[in-house]
This record gives structure tokens, C-alpha cells and sequence, in this order.
């Protein structure tokens, strides 16, 4: 049946409608799907190929070479040489075991070695290279090279590592790095990403540890192109990181040499400081180690040797021990009794070779006794007595004072490692070390630098400084970062009577340079530089025993401290001897000798030295010359 006209045309508007509708529909779809694409493909696009890039893209750490540490004339202290090494991959490496079976035909691998390879391949990540052998000669080098294609996962590097070339003179000053450790790691709160690098070096000891972060520098970057599995197709670019900074010590090599060598054979320390500025020209302890053998990694008898020693050479005895002090603190006493106006200049005490106190005896080193003594001969005689007189007079608490004054109990700002502050005693101390009261047999023993009172060699130095320019000077090891100027430390004014520190000045000038005083036989012939001292025999024992029938270990320690020229000072010497019985026989004569090598920047002429003493140190200056290292020959900046 035919439909009638205006059904016909509903039906047709009907589905014009619905046409439009879908149409329009379909319009809308697209252009939302063309707009999304625009989003995707335009506006975001350099996120989603950042994100392909980090697919593709790998970037890894470029270690930076560590600063470089030099003497106060240029002289290198530490370097950094290039280092060939060889390092696996773990994800390249097929066969580990193998491949390390077959790499040791050419490269000496213990079981140790392999051990710890294994241990940081586990720790690492796959990609991640760790270091199999390092300090590799180039011949060496270059055969594993050459079967390079044999040994899937090896691959060849060419890097930095530290070198010290004074070897064990600058050992207990610059230190050491070694590679960082678990115990290092858990120190750190927020661990810098370098320190995840397998067997990357960090300081360990001395000025490397301490100057750590100025030394490290800035890591560099490189970005490299990988496959699937992480393995390595390309290099696409690198930027190299910013080296560490460059330290100049206040060190004078040379001079650091000199000592070293004047202490051979001996468990001892000397420090030379420029009384000036504070300048730290020497900081030796001997014995002393190569510290080149930690940073290749000590072997265990290496170790051994150096733990058993008696005489200690990883001990850093400058700054680190600490001694009785001896008669090189009867200059605090004295300085104390006239500040307190309990002795003048002139007043004689007598000394009949000891005191009765509390029913002990106090002796005093010369049993027979020196007779009537006066403030002068009481430093050049180093008589006991006359220092137990002024303990009871003055007291513990005032010569506590003046021993912090010139800077015992204090822990001086260097950066070394093991600083000690010594101790200096009185009653509060006391009472809260031990829980006992003080009494007058500990003031009595500390007038004389026994009991509780130690002090660092570093702090006898600083005395001598004090006392020759009557100002606070403190020790400076770091000249300048960078080329940059660090300040000097020639500190205020003490605050003293002026009148009184020449008193005792003088009476150091009569130790070294008067007949009967304790360090005339190691005096300095030459009038320029005559120097002013004072000797000490620390005791180390309580009973008393002659010091050429005792062992060694029971032997007395010998001190001596001085500074000169006297008229016009520029540096102070102190000497630590251990066990070596008297400060006069045992350590005078090596203060003198560093400090004629410091007045001169080398050997001085023989005629600055007494007659008898002449041959000697001829045939000393022969053996030094013959064993200085040859960058070492020129003079320094202090002749």
C-alpha cells in the first residue's frame, strides 16, 4: 500500500536528523581524537621522547681527579698519575668464573682478589663496572688488550690514582685515601652518588681525610647509548666534572726531610713553627710508613709489621700522644708565681736536693742539692725545688690558668687526624676525673710537668712561640686553597707583664748559651742564631731506676724546647725522644740541628756548631745529601 505523502515526509525528516546527529557525532570524535593527537604528539612530545631517551640513554658518573696538595715552595706533597686498570660487567660477563680463571694467566689475582671482585659484582648492578686489578704496568695492559676478545665482559680503563712521593716523610700530615667502605657509607646521612662507585677513593687519614670535601671536586657525566639488556653500544657525550682544590701546605719539605732523617732510629717527634705567623714548617713522627702501600691496598704482613712495631709508626706522636712535660714547664710556673707577685727575680730558694711534704720526699734531680738558686738559675739548673716552693705558693688553679694561657688543655685547629688537647690539671679537674680531692703532692708534681699534667709535642712548640712573642699565636697548616690566602694565626696579646716574660726569656737564652746551663752542650755557636730553651726528663715510671739499666719501654722521655735567633725570633723547635732518658743528652742536639737546617733552607757551615761536635755532623750532612730526593736539592724559601 502506498504510503501516504506526509508520512513519506516525516520518515525523510526522521532521518535527516538522525544523519546530522551522527554525523556531527562523528565530526565531534575526530576532531577530539585530532586534538589528543596534537596534545600527544605537540605538546607533549619532548616529555615522551625524554621518556624513550631514558629507555635508550644511560648516564654514568665520571669521578673528578682529586685536588693536589703541595709544600709551601711548590714541592708536590700529593699527585695524581694515571692509573691503568682493567673492569667487568656482570651482564657481559657470560662465564665469570672463566673469565676470571683466564684473565689471571695474565694478571696476578689472589683469592682474596677474586673474593672481593665477587662480593662487589653482587653489589653492584649488572651494568655497573667494578674493578678487577688496578696500577697495572703498561705492558701488562696491553696484553689484555691484545686477548680482549677472549675475555667477554673486560674491558680496559684509564684513570687517576694518588701518589705520594716523599713517601713516609709526609705520612702523618697529608695521610692517605683508600677506597670507601660500608663503615664510611653508614657515617653519612645522604651519601654523595660518587661514593657508590666501586672502589672509588676517599681520604682516610690526615689532611686527605680532613680536607675531604674540598679535595673530592664535582663528579662529570657521560651518557651512553645501551640495548635491551643495559649492555653498552655508544658513547654519545661526556662532560668532564671540576677537580678538587688545590691546597698549598705550610709544610717546607725540605725541612720535613731533614727531620725525618735526624730521627731515624728513634721513636720520636719534632715540630718546627714560625712564630710569626703559626706556620707549621715541620710535623715529623718517626717512625713513619709508605703510604702509597694503603692506597694500592696494604697486604696483611705489610700490616702486621707495622701494628707490632714497638715503636708505633702509624701513630701520629706530633699532635696525638701525649707526655708529661717535664721541666719544659717550669716556664708556665714561674710565669704563674711572678704573675701572682709570689716571687720576684731576685729571691733566692734553697735547694738542699729535695723537700719533705705530707712525710714523702720530693727530690730534685741533682740529689746533692743546688744550693741557694734565684729565678735565672732556677731555669738554666732546671732545679726541682725552687719550682715546689712556688706550687705551694701560688696553687694549682693559677698555674692552670697560665698552662691554658699558652695553650695546654687545648685542641688546636688543624686538620690532622687524632688531635689531642692534653691535659692541664687543678682541682675541679681532678675532683670530676676521679672523684678525689687535689692535695699538695699533686701540685708539688705538676710545678715540675709530672703527674696529671700532658701536653702533644705540638703544644711544647706553641709554648716556646708564646713565650718569644708574647702573643697567642696559634699552629697553621693550610697556606692557602686554590691559590687563595688563608689568614695567618699570629693571635693577640697574652696580656702579660713584659718585664716578666723577659725574665724568662733570658734565663732560656742562659739554659742554651751559659756554662752549667742543661742544653749548653747543644748550643748554637753562631751569634746570629743563638737560641733560647729548656730541656725535660719526663718520668715514666714511679720507682726510681737509672735509665741505662732499664728496658727501653721504662726508659725516661727526653723534651726539649726552644726558639730563636734570641734577638729576633722566627721560629720555635720542641723534640719529643720516647724513653729517651735526658732532655739535654737525648733532644737538645736534634733541636738544634733542625733549627740551623731551618735558619739556613739547608746544610749550615760547620762553624755554627761547637768544635767537638764538628766531625760528627760533617759526616751526617755527607750521608743526607747522598739520600735527599733530587727535586728536593734546591734551597727553600727560608734560606
Amino acid at each position: 500500500m502506498k504510503r501516504p505523502p506526509k508520512d513519506t515526509e516525516a520518515s525523510a525528516r526522521m532521518i535527516t536528523r538522525r544523519g546530522l546527529i551522527l554525523g556531527a557525532s562523528q565530526i565531534g570524535f575526530m576532531g577530539l581524537l585530532g586534538l589528543r593527537m596534537r596534545y600527544l604528539q605537540v605538546d607533549q612530545a619532548d616529555q615522551f621522547r625524554l621518556l624513550a631517551e631514558e629507555n635508550r640513554i644511560n648516564i654514568h658518573l665520571l669521578p673528578p681527579a682529586r685536588g693536589l696538595i703541595h709544600d709551601r715552595n711548590g714541592v708536590p706533597l700529593a699527585q695524581n698519575q694515571q692509573n691503568y686498570r682493567v673492569v667487568v660487567r656482570r651482564e657481559d660477563a657470560r662465564d665469570l668464573e672463566n673469565v676470571l680463571l683466564r684473565l689471571s694467566n695474565i694478571v696476578p689475582l689472589t683469592q682474596e682478589d677474586i673474593d672481593r671482585i665477587q662480593k662487589e659484582l653482587r653489589r653492584a648492578g649488572p651494568s655497573v663496572p667494578v674493578t678487577i686489578a688496578d696500577r697495572l704496568s703498561w705492558e701488562i695492559f696491553s696484553e689484555v688488550a691484545i686477548n680482549a676478545p677472549a675475555l667477554p665482559g673486560i674491558t680496559l680503563d684509564v684513570g687517576l690514582s694518588r701518589l705520594y712521593p716523599l713517601k713516609g716523610d709526609l705520612a702523618h700530615v697529608v695521610g692517605y685515601v683508600g677506597p670507601v667502605s660500608d663503615y664510611d657509607l653508614s657515617k653519612l646521612e645522604d651519601p654523595d652518588p660518587l661514593l657508590r662507585i666501586p672502589r672509588f677513593q676517599i681520604g682516610k687519614f690526615g689532611v686527605e681525610a680532613k680536607t675531604e670535601m674540598e679535595l673530592r671536586g664535582t663528579a662529570g657525566t657521560k651518557r651512553v647509548e645501551v640495548n635491551a639488556t643495559g649492555r653498552i653500544i655508544r658513547e654519545i657525550d661526556r662532560k668532564e666534572g671540576d677537580p678538587g682544590n688545590a691546597l698549598q701546605l705550610t709544610i717546607d719539605a725540605r725541612l720535613q726531610n731533614y727531620a725525618h732523617k735526624r730521627l731515624e732510629g728513634l721513636s720520636a717527634s719534632a715540630i718546627v713553627m714560625d712564630v710569626r705567623n703559626g706556620d707549621l714548617l715541620a710535623c715529623a713522627s718517626a717512625p713513619s710508613f709508605d703510604p702509597n702501600k694503603f692506597v694500592k691496598g696494604i697486604s696483611v704482613p705489610d700490616y702486621r709489621e707495622l701494628t707490632e712495631d714497638k715503636y708505633r709508626p702509624l701513630a701520629s706522636k706530633t699532635v696525638q700522644d701525649r707526655y708529661p712535660p717535664g721541666s719544659t714547664f717550669k716556664m708556665i710556673t714561674l710565669l704563674a708565681a711572678l704573675d701572682a707577685g709570689v716571687i720576684s727575680a731576685e729571691e733566692t730558694i734553697r735547694c738542699r736536693g729535695h723537700i719533705e711534704m705530707g712525710g714523702r720526699r720530693f727530690h730534685c734531680w741533682k740529689r746533692g742539692g743546688h744550693g741557694n738558686v734565684n729565678l735565672h738559675n732556677s731555669l738554666k739548673k732546671s732545679c726541682d725545688v725552687y719550682y715546689y716552693e712556688l706550687a705551694q705558693r701560688v696553687g694549682i688553679d693559677k698555674i692552670a690558668e697560665m698552662a691554658k694561657l699558652f695553650g695546654f688543655g687545648q685542641k688546636f685547629d688543624v686538620p690532622l687526624s687524632a688531635v689531642s688537647s692534653g691535659t692541664a690539671p687543678n682541682k675541679e679537674w681532678k675532683q670530676r676525673v676521679y672523684q678525689k680531692p687535689w692535695v699538695i703532692g699533686d701540685s708539688l708534681n705538676a710545678s715540675i710537668g709530672q703527674g696529671f699534667v700532658l701536653a702533644t709535642p705540638l703544644q711544647v712548640a706553641v709554648l716556646s712561640a708564646r713565650l718569644a712573642t708574647g702573643r697567642s699565636v696559634s699552629p697553621r697548616l693550610i697556606a692557602s686553597v686554590n691559590g687563595v690566602q688563608e689568614p695567618p694565626r699570629s693571635g693577640e696579646p697574652l696580656g702579660l707583664n713584659e718585664n716578666h716574660l723577659r725574665y724568662v726569656r733570658k734565663a732560656m737564652f742562659g739554659v742554651c748559651n751559659e756554662t752549667g746551663g742543661t742544653g749548653y752542650g747543644s748550643r748554637i755557636v753562631e751569634d746570629a742564631y743563638r737560641m733560647a730553651g729548656k730541656s725535660g726528663t719526663s718520668q715514666t715510671r714511679s720507682r726510681v731506676v737509672n735509665n741505662a739499666n732499664a728496658p727501653w719501654e721504662e726508659r725516661d722521655h727526653a723534651l726539649f724546647t726552644a726558639f730563636g735567633p734570641y734577638e729576633n725570633p722566627s721560629i720555635a723547635v720542641a723534640v719529643v725522644v720516647e724513653h729517651g732518658g735526658g732532655g739535654s743528652s737525648a733532644a737538645a742536639p736534634v733541636v738544634r740541628d733542625i733549627a740551623l737546617q731551618a735558619f739556613y733552607g739547608g746544610n749550615p757551615p760547620l762553624s755554627a756548631y761547637p768544635a767537638k761536635d764538628r766531625a760528627r755532623i760533617s759526616a751526617q750532612q755527607e750521608d743526607y745529601e747522598a739520600h735527599i730526593p733530587p727535586f728536593l736539592k734546591q734551597k727553600s724559601d727560608r734560606a
